[in-house]
C-alpha cells in the first residue's frame, strides 16, 4: 500500500507527471496481474500501459477486458514476442501456457520438485517471430519508458539485451523474474541478469523469493522452506547520488522515481526522494513536497505520539511546510 501517493494526488502533483508502463509476459492469470488493481491507476488519466505477450489469445483478452470496463488510462496488450534480435525462434509451449519460453524446460530437473512438472513440463512447441522493445519502441516513436515488468520465463536477459537503447534513456525501475537454477534448458541465471542491469546503473533492492520442496519429501523445515528457485526481483536508479551523471537526474524523473518506489512498497526510498527535491528544488511549488510529507507521516500513531517534530526529515524541511 503506497503511504505518499494519496496526499500527492490531493495536491495535484500527480497532475505533473505522466507514466509508462510497460509489462512483457503480460498474460493476466489473476487479479494482481492487472496494473489498476495494483494502484497504478491513481496516475489516470496520465498513465498508459503497454503489455507484450506471445499469446494473441491472451492479449484479445486483456484488450477486451479494458474495453468493457471502460478503463480512463491509455493501456494496449500486444502480441509480440521479445527478445535480443529481429528474427524467428521457437516457442516451447508449456502443460500450463504461463510457463510457456524461448528455452525448453529442463524437465528431469523439474521432476525434483513438487507441483512444477504438471505446470512446466513441455506440451508442444511452435516456430514464433521475435523482435525487441527497442525495435518496437523506434517504430511506434515511444521515446520513453519508466516501470518495465518483465516475467519471460527464462529469456529475461535476451529482453533486457534488446531494450538497451529504452533502458539508457529513460526506464527508472525494473521487477524482473530471475531464476537460480536451471529450470529452462541453458537459461541466464539470476547472476547473469543482475550483472547486466547493475552495469546499466541500476540497483538491486529486494528479492520476492519462490521455494519448492523436493518432491519425494514428506518433510519440510521450519527453518528453510525448500530450495530458492527464483524471484522477483526489484531494480531501481539512483538519481540522487552525488556521482552519477545522467540525464534523467531531472526533478521530474525523480519524482516519478519516488512515485514508483511508493507504488512498489519502498516507501523509505519515497521519503528520501521526495525530501531530497524539497531540500533542493523547493522554492519551486512544483517540488515542494513538505506538507505532503508531514501528511503523510501523520497516519502513523506511533510517529504521531512523540511528536512528528521529533522527527529529523521533518526538521530538515520545517522552513518549506
Amino acid at each position: 500500500m503506497s503511504v505518499f501517493l494519496s496526499s500527492l494526488k490531493k495536491s495535484g502533483h500527480l497532475d505533473q507527471i505522466h507514466l509508462t508502463l510497460c509489462n512483457i509476459g503480460s498474460r493476466k492469470v489473476g487479479v494482481n496481474d492487472d496494473y489498476a488493481s495494483q494502484g497504478w491507476g491513481i496516475f489516470a488519466p496520465h498513465l498508459t500501459i503497454y503489455g507484450f505477450d506471445a499469446d494473441a489469445d491472451a492479449c484479445d483478452a486483456a484488450n477486451a477486458d479494458l474495453e468493457a470496463r471502460q478503463v480512463n488510462w491509455t493501456e494496449k496488450h500486444i502480441p509480440l514476442a521479445l527478445g535480443n534480435s529481429v528474427g524467428e525462434s521457437t516457442l516451447y509451449v508449456t502443460q500450463h501456457p504461463m510457463c510457456s519460453s524461448l528455452y525448453p524446460p529442463n524437465e528431469p530437473y523439474l521432476a525434483r520438485f513438487a507441483g512444477l512438472p504438471e505446470l512446466v513440463n513441455l506440451d508442444f512447441t511452435i516456430g514464433i517471430e521475435t523482435t525487441t522493445l527497442d525495435s518496437f519502441c523506434q517504430k511506434e516513436g515511444i521515446n520513453e519508458i519508466d516501470f518495465l515488468q518483465i516475467d519471460v520465463q527464462g529469456a529475461e536477459l535476451q529482453v533486457l539485451e534488446g531494450a538497451s537503447w529504452i533502458l539508457e534513456r529513460s526506464i527508472l525501475a525494473v521487477q524482473v523474474e530471475v531464476e537460480f537454477s536451471s529450470l529452462y534448458l541453458n537459461q541466464p541465471l539470476f547472476a547473469d541478469v543482475d550483472t547486466f542491469l547493475r552495469q546499466q546503473d541500476f540497483t538491486l533492492f529486494d528479492l520476492s523469493n519462490a521455494y519448492r520442496l523436493r518432491a519425494r519429501s514428506p518433510i519440510q523445515s521450519s527453518v528453510h522452506p525448500g530450495q530458492l528457485l527464483w524471484a522477483d526481483a526489484y531494480y531501481f536508479r539512483d538519481l540522487i547520488r552525488e556521482d552519477i551523471s545522467t540525464s534523467l537526474k531531472t526533478p521530474e524523473q525523480i519524482l516519478k522515481l519516488a512515485c514508483i518506489a511508493d507504488i512498489m512498497n519502498f516507501p523509505d526510498y519515497a521519503l528520501e526522494l521526495l525530501e531530497y527535491l524539497t531540500l533542493q528544488y523547493g522554492t519551486d511549488s512544483c517540488y515542494n513536497f513538505a506538507n505532503n510529507i508531514l501528511e503523510s507521516l501523520a497516519q502513523f500513531p506511533e510517529l504521531v505520539q512523540p511528536g512528528l517534530d521529533s522527527l529529523p526529515i521533518v526538521a530538515s524541511i520545517r522552513d518549506y511546510i
